[in-house]
């Protein structure tokens, strides 16, 4: 199963839910803690995404001006 960032970013949403609906402060602590994770991995996925279509780009441009 290949992880999307919109996958990670509703499970952070679904922490966050978790996290407010609670009144028992460890649970809203492992909630917040598990929300800032599910973050933290869309983020990740998020640059590296950038970053190769950066580099697809610059070499998508070094072989248009190499021919």
């Amino acid at each position: 199963m290949s992880a999307t960032s919109d996958f990670y970013l509703a499970r952070a949403s679904d922490s966050a839910r978790d996290a407010a609906a609670t009144d028992l402060a460890n649970v809203r602590d492992r909630c917040l803690r598990s929300e800032a994770a599910w973050r933290a991995m869309a983020e990740r996925l998020m640059r590296g995404e950038v970053e190769r279509e950066r580099v697809a780009a610059e070499k998508a441009g070094l072989l248009g001006n190499a021919a």
